[in-house]
């Protein structure tokens, strides 16, 4: 019982006394105390036995701290039961499609006694939606699209949630003794977006053949296995709550390489690998690369020996989409790619001013501790409201606050630190900006976003999306396609139209390294490189644990053939950043 699985039911059993219309104190307090969980770093797991240091957490009071004792020894809770023999638990997989929310499904319930999503779309399909409140011709087809948004993407999962997951898997492999190294395979080592199951290779002495069977015994008992697929001589298949099945691979380290290069893709590098292979007379498969006349093994020990012994340069995992990579690699022209050292700023995030967690100081000191030269506060404009967003009077007196801090620690850290005032301001629907031009004047950096009205038709929304980067104080588009990976799609927008204006206005395009957003993707990033744009990387960090999330950009990046030089925020400086944005007015 992991601190992600207790969030998860304390969240859950909120929505469910949302959908029983409980006491609104009492639903806060349960989404509150999934916050807190969800943020702390110690597994709650080992507090239980003193539950006084449960309720030293903020969020976590007497009532709490039982609920969660009580999770972690029995794995559920009386009230959450209570609330599952009232109500399906298919209810809780509907409040994952769009406009969904407990009230809705509730509704739904009562007056329908749909309770699963089969049902709601044959509700949906027959009409039958439009006799309810609020659930006109609109909706229904927003309903429909999700539900087949949902079924098709039901499989995947976000590139965190898979690292996450083989984190906590590995740590649990790692016990074993004779176990020296778990290296993630397949699309999530090559970084794709998402993952639709998990390979883990794993070596070490207890991992030679003679003595294999302890170590597979002990990843068959792993204690967060929901079931058990296949045990073999040296694998083992499970599968985790949430459906993701994980393969475990125990492999001797001369094969290591081999099974590596092999397990990690993709399926056509792979097939054009084995092509090169057998024009020298070798065979590649995951034992080896061998010589086909007498099976001689020529390379299997590292990934490093294998791409040498067929004449190629290493390879990168993010490259091997057999989209040029063998090419290059064979002529030494492959890219110096971008690497998270080579990043010096971070040009989007936002504080408790707005909808972040973390005030102006503990955002810069956080970005000082990564080794970040300078950082730049973009908190939201006025017209997401529910995100408490900025005015014009509240943002020129945030302006104030940003440079007062700047100040300080460019003094106490001897100018280690800058910190630039800025905004994200909206991409209102004919295209104008959510502030006055007086107060844009006034920003550093100034990210220009779209954050409503997705459904425009795509000449409405290219043109709405071009007159806002033609205003001149606008330095960075933000999240260009708007979307949600794996929950919404992108904005019908031309992108290359919008790429092409983007670069002659010296608009920076952004890539936005959240992993829920990764917009602009590895595909839209390599023509952003073509027609010339100038490209930053940010992290969008709502609390100071999310400027960690550079790292899922870097991925991106690299996917995309970027190096360092075609990234701004590679900048050594402040200075030199701002210098190579788009000038001021």
């Amino acid at each position: 019982m992991d601190n992600i699985t207790i969030a998860r039911l304390l969240d859950e059993t909120a929505s469910l006394l949302e959908i029983d219309a409980g006491d609104p104190f009492r639903i806060r307090s349960y989404r509150r105390a999934a916050e807190a969980v969800e943020q702390q770093t110690t597994q709650l797991s080992t507090l239980v036995a003193e539950p006084k240091q449960l309720l030293a957490i903020a969020g976590i009071g007497k009532g709490m701290a039982a609920n969660i004792v009580e999770l972690v020894s029995t794995g559920t809770m009386p009230l959450r039961e209570e609330l599952l023999q009232k109500y399906k638990p298919t209810m809780l997989e509907l409040l994952r499609l769009p406009g969904m929310g407990p009230k809705t499904v509730a509704l739904l319930w009562s007056a329908l006694s749909v309770s699963d999503i089969d049902a709601l779309e044959t509700a949906a399909k027959e009409g039958k939606l439009l006799e309810l409140p609020r659930m006109g011709q609109k909706f229904t087809d927003k309903l429909l699209k999700g539900i087949e948004d949902y079924r098709r993407n039901s499989s995947r999962f976000r590139i965190d949630d898979a690292r996450e997951h083989a984190d906590r898997i590995s740590a649990l492999i790692q016990t074993f003794p004779g176990i020296d190294e778990i290296t993630p395979a397949g699309s999530l080592r090559r970084g794709r977006e998402t993952v639709g199951d998990l390979d883990l290779l794993v070596t070490g002495p207890a991992c030679e053949p003679n003595v294999v069977s302890a170590a597979v015994e002990h990843v068959a008992a792993l204690p967060l296995i929901d079931k058990l697929l296949a045990k073999g001589q040296n694998k083992v298949s499970f599968t985790l709550r949430n459906n993701l099945q994980v393969d475990v691979r125990l492999l001797p380290r001369a094969s290591y390489g081999a099974a590596l290069q092999y397990f990690t893709g993709s399926k056509m590098h792979n097939v054009a690998l084995r092509q090169r292979a057998i024009k020298r007379g070798l065979t590649l498969n995951e034992y080896a690369l061998a010589r086909l006349d007498d099976n001689t093994i020529v390379a299997a020990r590292t990934e490093e020996d294998i791409y040498r012994a067929l004449d190629l340069d290493y390879i990168p995992p993010e490259l091997r989409e057999n989209s040029g990579e063998l090419e290059a690699a064979a002529n030494h022209t492959l890219p110096q790619l971008i690497t998270l050292t080579d990043i010096r700023g971070d040009l989007h995030m936002h504080t408790d001013a707005t909808d972040g967690r973390n005030t102006i100081r503990e955002m810069a000191e956080a970005a000082l501790a990564r080794g970040l030269s300078y950082i730049a506060i973009t908190d939201h404009s006025k017209n997401l409201a529910m995100t408490n967003g900025l005015d014009d009077t509240r943002a020129l007196a945030h302006i104030q606050r940003i440079r007062a801090v700047d100040a300080e620690l460019q003094s106490e850290h001897k100018g280690k630190i800058r910190v630039l005032p800025g905004i994200e301001v909206d991409i209102l629907a004919d295209g104008s900006l959510d502030l006055a031009d007086e107060t844009l004047a006034q920003m550093d950096i100034v990210v220009a976003s779209v954050h409503s009205h997705f459904a425009q038709p795509i000449e409405e929304m290219t043109q709405r999306v071009l007159r806002a980067i033609e205003n001149p104080y606008v330095r960075i588009l933000g999240h260009p396609t708007g979307r949600k990976v794996l929950g919404r799609e992108a904005i019908a927008v031309h992108i290359e139209q919008i790429l092409k204006r983007a670069s002659e206005l010296g608009v920076a395009v952004e890539h936005n390294a959240a992993p829920a957003r990764s917009d602009l993707n590895d595909l839209n990033l390599r023509l952003a490189k073509q027609h010339g744009c100038k490209i930053v990387v940010n992290t969008d960090a709502h609390t100071t644990a999310e400027l960690a999330q550079i790292s899922y950009g870097i991925t991106q990046l690299r996917r995309a053939w970027l190096t360092p030089a075609d990234i701004l925020n590679t900048c050594p400086t402040a200075k030199a950043l701002l210098t190579n944005l788009r000038p001021r007015p």
